[in-house]
């Protein structure tokens, strides 16, 4: 199975459009023609990145990429909240 190694900005760009998708699914009808707007943005932004030009945009590439930034983003809350590499169990404050 081929690994994709993404670039910080398009991780960036996925957790963008993973949060106003939630935004917009937590509380619809308030603000939702601009919600739309900024998903669509977003996507192309993803879509028209420069990683897809020199891997190749597939199906698989764009659920990866998904994984890889739902698990960036529960690391960043894991390391904010100060759970150490080692595992939940363990707090470094």
């Amino acid at each position: 199975m081929k690994s994709f190694p993404f670039p910080a900005d398009l991780i960036k760009l996925q957790q963008q459009w993973t949060a106003a998708y939630r935004r917009l699914a937590d509380r619809p009808g308030h603000r939702e023609a601009e919600l739309r707007r900024e998903l669509i943005g977003l996507s192309c932004r993803i879509s028209a990145h420069p990683y897809w030009e020199a891997s190749g945009w597939s199906t698989a590439g764009r659920v990866e990429l998904r994984q890889a930034a739902e698990a960036a983003q529960r690391g960043a809350v894991h390391a904010r909240d100060g759970f150490a590499a080692a595992g939940a169990g363990a707090r470094s404050r």
